[in-house]
């Protein structure tokens, strides 16, 4: 029997983005990629990401996070994940520990990440400073200017989708501005095709963004080891960056998905902060008949 059988987890949102909270510190446990498969599977405990907390790793953190995406990968980064764990770590009755305070530092396979609580489940996540190099992102080959890349899809002479730019905020993001509402690409069909695009050795998180202001952005996403999402939180941190290095808005923007609206800040320290809602959907129990099957 899997020893996850029977762990209490958490099932929240961060608008929208669908996300399982599961506390594992004080073990010695770790979610194998059957097993995360498993519990996105089942209907009560689906997710697009499941954040494990762990014991810290580094002096001076709260907990170290892993991070799946429902195909059983580990992403570096999840904003709206983030947030949750904040949530769950300082207000979740049995989760919370009472020096935490209102703030946490957290950790990850791509680092430190602070978060502050602002107000009752509003919660505000420093991502940190934004990889722009091309093989910081990475991409299998060189390119000097990462504002935009040669990458389309589509006829060589009427592309649907072309020259978007690249950003790495814990994982990597590609963002192709387009002119009309995202909601009329077939993002279902085109994520797929350009996620696993041999130009992105690691695979990408695509999405599409229009600019309806100086300081407002639309946004959809195709989440790299998830598919279609709500919301992403790295995306919207990466289109705020990718948008403003290219000076169609300023360092600031409200960016709107389909799940709710995120406000993020690229500061004149180049770290990205995040700020959105979270809600708490219901708690449960692993049932062991979730795992069976799974060595």
């Amino acid at each position: 029997m899997s020893a996850l059988a029977h762990r209490r987890f958490l099932k929240m949102h961060g608008a929208g983005n669908a996300i399982v909270v599961l506390d594992l510190r004080g073990t010695d446990l770790r979610v194998t990629a059957p097993e995360a498969r498993a519990i996105a599977a089942d209907p009560g405990s689906a997710f697009d990401q499941l954040m494990v907390l762990h014991d810290p790793v580094s002096a001076g953190t709260d907990a170290f996070m892993r991070i799946y995406n429902t195909d059983g990968s580990e992403s570096g980064a999840c904003g709206n994940g983030t947030r949750c764990v904040a949530y769950a770590m300082l207000d979740d009755p049995a989760m919370a520990r009472p020096a935490e305070g209102n703030r946490l530092v957290l950790e990850t396979s791509a680092g430190r990440v602070g978060v502050r609580r602002n107000a009752e489940r509003s919660f505000t996540v420093d991502m940190g400073r934004p990889r722009l190099a091309w093989d910081e992102i990475p991409l299998a080959e060189p390119f000097p200017d990462t504002r935009r890349i040669e990458l389309q899809v589509g006829p060589i002479d009427a592309p649907v989708l072309h020259s978007p730019g690249v950003v790495n905020m814990g994982n990597p993001h590609a963002v192709f501005f387009v002119d009309t509402d995202p909601d009329d690409f077939d993002l279902a069909r085109l994520g797929p095709l350009l996620e696993n695009h041999p130009v992105f050795p690691e695979r990408a998180n695509i999405s599409v963004a229009q600019v309806i202001g100086r300081e407002a952005i639309k946004l959809r996403v195709w989440e790299r080891g998830a598919g279609l999402t709500l919301a992403c939180g790295t995306a919207a941190c990466a289109t705020v960056v990718a948008a403003s290095r290219l000076r169609m808005i300023g360092r600031q923007a409200t960016v709107s998905l389909p799940g709710g609206d995120l406000f993020v800040e690229w500061r004149a320290d180049d770290h990205v902060l995040m700020t959105g809602p979270v809600a708490l959907v219901a708690e449960g129990t692993f049932a062991p008949e979730l795992f069976r099957g799974i060595d």
